[in-house]
């Protein structure tokens, strides 16, 4: 960057010096002239300031991201002493190294952090925090008067007096112990802060619940169809609490009535009420092993608005017409009071489908069978995606200790739930749409062209090939994904192509969703845990009585919600990641099996197959010799040797360390199979 420093003592008077000056406010404001160090002006003829978030990396660098979705800059560790992780920035290109794009900070303007959570250390007497979130790259200070009672080894929250510059560390002050770093629940607590996830309800939401009865309003019942003699199941997980969707399938003519009934939530959440407020806020509940930080309040969550067994319960319900072909040739919404004739789980309908046996709710099983299949028909038919991921499930045993980590198989119960929602959300899309009623759209975008030409150089290492040219539709990867549903690899290669799709998120602007490969969709099914699906009620009822539902800024919602879902998912995982390395503690030196999930030019990712637990054998554990990485192939190969380590490759490790607090393993090799 070239400039000019501007002379400050000029001789100018009156008038002159006035209009003068404004033009300099005027030019420093724009941009065109900036004050160097000494604070002198100085004239900027080629800068281009880029604004943009801080992104952190725990090895002490970072990025900025820009607001207009430019390419990420880097940003050295020097740039990063002066930020912190969140932190919205001015920013201007510089020389980078290799041809790296670089950033340089001007400025700091929003702080994104004013507490922080952390482990407390004393180090020759001088207290300081640790931050939890390791992009967080700083020591954060506590002089002693801001230590209170907290003692070495706890973990605190801290609020920052000080933010950093330059040779200058933060310093902050201690609120809150929130305990030992080996108490039971601790890693919950500390993702609640880390997050920022509120999981305390506030005064007027706590007095406003208060006004609820346990019954039913009985004008309000008399006010609406009664389906208190159908019988309605719920079919849900054995550790569930909450269940806000209920299902009920019998003949009609030459195909099927379907009915969903959804809880009717936005009966007792009231449009802009302290309800409504504190669920905007969270937008999710958020699910943790052992323990639920919900959306609503209990009283409605797993009370008024749970649809629990032979209890009765307002609700909002889809009736379909399916045809034996899986098409919904008609649809209506109503407004209905309920009663579950049975809470049942997903492993129970499982066993009863696949034994047939007599039982009172037997041919209603059978029948959401039929339906289910006749819609999986239509689901192939369309070409949808269909991905049979494998999740884990964490086992305790009485006193709160992890006993087992099992994987967990979806079974057809659950392919059945899957297929009755999917069915009413795209017709409460539908049925908006075609109201002319604003609404939030669950989209899902297809891949970008450099994801998709990585996915492909995947796919063919495999000998699959990815058909549809530059713009695959959901039928190419259906077709590709057929190919190796069979194979040892084909979690993997799921996974894979699950990666390659762009993230799903709320909007007013319907774009489609590419991997249920339908035109429009939204999500109206769990508006117990889903702040957009309330959103959808609310419109829906709207539509109903003839009216529009006005929510505010739709788009602004969405941006919100979507942002409140990734969070709340970021949680849940860390949670997850910890809680297996904690399992992994007392099995250092045990050899596992798994497959190459990762490769990069530092090592590979292995991803052991009972627990599903990821690790690292770091590329100076690969053997003596020079390891090549070719990224295009996903490949670390040996140049003396020719071993190579791809991603599928099954593999045998031995575990060697286990890093809490960074919830990280260390693998060696124990023997190759497949290199």
């Amino acid at each position: 960057m070239q400039a000019t420093e501007l002379e400050e003592n000029l001789s100018i008077t009156g008038e002159e010096q006035i209009a003068f000056a404004r033009r300099l406010q005027a030019m420093e404001r724009d941009g065109q002239i900036m004050r160097n160090r000494r604070g002198a002006l100085c004239v900027v003829e080629k800068l281009g300031f880029i604004h943009g978030r801080v992104v952190g990396h725990r090895d002490g660098f970072g990025f900025v991201i820009p607001d207009d979705g430019a390419e990420d800059l880097y940003l050295s560790p020097w740039e990063m002493s002066k930020v912190l992780h969140g932190d919205q920035v001015v920013a201007r290109e510089v020389a980078g190294k290799q041809g790296k794009r670089e950033a340089s900070i001007v400025e700091v303007g929003l702080r994104a952090n004013t507490t922080v959570v952390g482990r407390l250390h004393r180090e020759r007497g001088i207290h300081f925090v640790v931050p939890e979130d390791r992009r967080i790259n700083h020591d954060l200070l506590i002089p002693p008067e801001g230590i209170g009672e907290a003692k070495p080894g706890e973990v605190v929250v801290v609020e920052i007096l000080q933010q950093p510059e330059v040779h200058v560390k933060p310093l902050a002050r201690i609120v809150e112990v929130v305990g030992h770093a080996t108490d039971p629940g601790i890693e919950i607590e500390i993702a609640l802060r880390k997050h920022n996830l509120p999981y305390e309800f506030s005064d007027a939401v706590e007095k406003l619940t208060q006004k609820f009865g346990k019954t039913l309003n009985k004008n309000e019942t008399e006010k609406r169809e009664d389906l208190r003699d159908l019988p309605l199941v719920t079919i849900d997980g054995e550790n569930a609490r909450d269940f806000d969707d209920a299902v009920y399938c019998e003949p009609a003519g030459k195909g099927f009535r379907l009915i969903v009934a959804i809880a009717d939530v936005s009966y007792y959440v009231k449009d802009r009420d302290a309800l409504d407020q504190e669920a905007r806020e969270r937008g999710t509940s958020v699910y943790f092993p052992r323990r639920v930080i919900p959306m609503l309040p209990e009283v409605l969550s797993n009370g008024l608005c749970s649809l629990n067994p032979n209890e009765d319960r307002l609700c909002l319900a889809c009736e379909m017409a399916i045809s034996k072909k899986g098409a919904i040739e008609n649809y209506r919404f109503f407004q209905a009071v309920m009663r579950s004739h049975a809470r049942l789980t997903y492993s129970e309908v499982a066993a009863a489908l696949d034994r047939d046996v007599d039982r009172p709710l037997q041919p209603q099983l059978r029948h959401l069978r039929a339906v289910f299949e006749a819609l999986l028909g239509a689901r192939l038919k369309r070409g949808a995606i269909d991905l049979d991921t494998t999740e884990t499930e964490i086992e305790f045993d009485d006193k709160g200790r992890i006993k087992a980590i099992h994987p967990l198989e979806r079974n057809v119960a659950h392919r059945l739930i899957e297929e009755c929602m999917l069915a009413a959300n795209t017709s409460a899309a539908d049925f908006l749409e075609q109201a002319q009623q604003p609404l939030l759209y669950r989209v899902h975008e297809g891949p970008t062209e450099e994801k998709l030409e990585d996915l492909r150089g995947v796919l063919a290492e495999f000998g699959i090939d990815l058909s549809g040219g530059k713009k695959p539709k959901p039928k190419d990867f259906a077709r590709a994904l057929e190919k190796v549903r069979s194979r040892p690899e084909g979690g993997f290669l799921q996974t894979v192509t699950l990666r390659s799709l762009k993230q799903a998120r709320y909007t007013p602007e319907n774009t489609g969703h590419f991997g249920l490969a339908y035109e429009r969709y939204t999500h109206f099914t769990s508006p117990i845990r889903r702040y957009p699906d309330l959103l959808v009620h609310r419109a829906i009822k709207a539509v109903i009585g003839g009216d529009i539902y006005q929510a505010g800024d739709w788009r602004n919602l969405g941006v919100q919600c979507s942002e409140r879902e990734r969070r709340a998912a970021e949680a849940e995982r860390e949670v997850v990641s910890w809680l297996k390395c904690f399992y992994m503690q007392d099995k250092v030196g045990e050899l596992f099996p798994g497959m190459v999930s990762g490769v990069s030019n530092f090592g590979v990712f292995v991803t052991l197959d009972a627990t599903r637990v990821d690790g690292l054998v770091h590329v100076s554990e690969l053997g003596r010799d020079y390891f090549r990485f070719e990224s295009a192939r996903h490949e670390l190969r040996g140049e003396r040797t020719g071993r190579s380590f791809r991603l599928g490759d099954r593999i045998l490790v031995k575990l060697v360390r286990v890093d809490l607090d960074a919830a990280r393993l260390d693998f060696v090799l124990g023997e190759v199979g497949g290199a």
